[in-house]
């Protein structure tokens, strides 16, 4: 077998919803082995959010394969005892626990690396740590709302949260590049560090252009629902047949070839109301009716064929069953099956493929799974895990 970058790393995760599971799962597809430490009898409360994937938690399947499972009930001495001999040898910590549960557990990275100097802790948190929102509760919608992604997002009439967890989804990539920087600075300097992720500030970095746009109190972009709040057209239109097409131009070039192939009306190409984006854009109610016309008898394969002989970017406005079965990611091999506690179950390989390994796609792991054989490989005896399990400490 292939040598993935992260064989030999150990992670241990106190971790639980979106943030730290999507970015401790990334380490484990890179070879990491990820100890994922959950809470006895109930574990990570995101395992109970739906049933949607026979009986199991659709986040949860999404975010926790090849993860080993360890139930601890870190208040308990001997269950904290068993993290402390963990966490002496281990590479990276990732904990996104309630703000300063961890620090109050002796988790903070100055404790760690007063034992273990070559730990990297990774914080990840809503807001960060100081500032007057510490230890204000965060979640993904909180998030996408604080951040100002809500205000630029939906229709003019309502604003509208993403379809899918992305406050969650910054903080957790940012994490991992975050870990893989605090790796490579240790293989030169020896030593572990700290990394700081807040899922504020990981938004607000994804929200530069709409806050540049913004710019020392100018408007900022009008909410567009699908279609693109300073480009037209460049969004979602209907089609003859009841289907959506969506289409972008990006320049002059490509309004007069729309113009001439797509919708068979060159002379709309000089029209003055629409002689430049910023034209489109202020008169683009008009023109989407007019684009609404000219597709009135087509279906949406016609439209897509005009499209593609004109060279002008499109795309089908599939659903999640269309996703599944997408041609392109069929073809390109992009799916695999991994096990679970409810069988085998199809599972994305992950995005930047490399051709000097395979990603590891291993089992979603059951609560607990694991817990006894960890428990071994640190020496503790089957008469003390008898105990610790009648105590509740795993």
């Amino acid at each position: 077998m292939n040598i993935r970058p992260l064989d030999g790393i150990t992670v241990v995760s106190l971790e639980h919803a979106i943030a730290a599971p999507f970015c401790t799962r990334q380490l484990a597809d890179m070879g990491a082995r990820v100890i994922k430490v959950e809470r006895p009898q109930v574990g990570d409360f995101a395992r109970g959010y739906d049933e949607r994937v026979r009986g199991m938690a659709s986040h949860f399947v999404w975010t926790n394969r090849s993860k080993q499972s360890l139930t601890l009930d870190v208040k308990q001495p001997t269950a904290r005892q068993v993290l402390q001999d963990l966490l002496a040898s281990a590479d990276v910590l990732v904990q996104n626990l309630a703000p300063g549960a961890a620090a109050r557990m002796g988790l903070d990275f100055e404790t760690l690396h007063a034992f273990n100097d070559q730990i990297i802790v990774c914080d990840i948190s809503g807001y960060g740590q100081g500032g007057p929102y510490e230890s204000k509760k965060a979640y993904d919608l909180l998030i996408q709302s604080e951040s100002g992604f809500i205000s630029v997002t939906g229709s003019p009439d309502a604003p509208a949260k993403a379809g899918c967890s992305i406050a969650d989804i910054a903080a957790g990539m940012y994490a991992y590049s975050g870990i893989l920087n605090a790796l490579l600075l240790r293989a030169r300097t020896g030593k572990g560090s700290r990394v700081d992720v807040s899922m504020l500030e990981s938004m607000v970095e994804w929200m530069g252009f709409p806050m540049y746009y913004a710019f020392e109190g100018a408007a900022p972009p009008q909410r567009a629902g699908a279609a693109h709040a300073t480009i037209f057209p460049y969004g979602p239109f209907a089609v003859g047949d009841g289907n959506t097409v969506m289409l972008g131009l990006q320049n002059e070039r490509e309004w007069v070839v729309f113009c001439e192939k797509v919708l068979n009306n060159p002379a709309l190409a000089t029209d003055t109301d629409f002689a430049s984006n910023t034209k489109r854009v202020q008169n683009r109610e008009r023109l989407r009716e007019l684009i609404v016309q000219a597709f009135a008898t087509l279906t949406i394969a016609e439209v897509i064929q005009r499209l593609e002989q004109a060279q002008i970017a499109n795309a089908r406005v599939n659903d999640m069953k269309d996703v599944w079965d997408h041609p392109q990611l069929a073809a390109r091999d992009r799916w695999t099956q991994i096990t679970s506690p409810v069988g085998e179950l199809p599972s994305l390989l992950p995005p930047g493929t490399n051709s000097a390994f395979d990603a590891r796609m291993q089992a979603v792991p059951a609560l607990g799974e694991h817990t006894e054989s960890i428990l071994r490989e640190l020496g503790i005896s089957e008469e003390a895990m008898a105990q610790m399990r009648a105590e509740g400490a795993i």
